[in-house]
């Protein structure tokens, strides 16, 4: 069964609404530029080491919100498994290759939420969400919390 919530850590002024705009702007290794997907992670120490990885403490905001997100167990999901990727799927910078299995997940709008292993932290899995999907409208924010992180992180 599908862990029912997820985290998503992210700054204050592009928490809400819910939305994949803001990858959709740069890019990331699952989506690539124009393609909206939200990144959540399946604990909030993973949220949190998802987005330190691009951060120093010279450029360390201090407004970020940890978002906690219902999926209801029953919405449609694509699970990825590490064997299923191609060799280089967790190499920096990443490879356009993952971005084309995120670029099609949402292109294809079959499942509204897709499990992939993550980069960062061996055997966790990041959540990510197709917000263009039927039953993106089921998933809600069920907490918001200020998320100060420990300056220690980035010694």
């Amino acid at each position: 069964m599908f862990d029912v919530e997820v985290y998503r850590l992210v700054r204050e002024k592009y928490a809400f609404p819910l939305s994949g705009l803001g990858a959709s702007i740069k890019g990331a290794r699952w989506n690539s530029v124009g393609t909206e997907i939200i990144y959540t992670a399946a604990n909030r120490s993973l949220a949190m080491a998802e987005v330190a990885v691009h951060l120093t403490l010279a450029t360390l905001p201090q407004d970020f919100l940890m978002l906690s997100l219902f999926i209801p167990d029953d919405l449609s999901i694509k699970i990825i498994d590490a064997a299923s990727l191609p060799d280089n799927w967790n190499y920096f910078p990443y490879p356009s290759s993952t971005q084309q299995i995120g670029d099609a997940f949402v292109r294809e709008n079959k499942y509204c939420v897709m499990k992939v292993p993550s980069v960062v932290t061996f055997g966790d899995f990041n959540i990510l969400i197709n917000p263009k999907h039927l039953e993106f409208g089921r998933i809600s924010i069920v907490n918001v919390e200020k998320f100060p992180f420990d300056k220690r992180i980035f010694r």
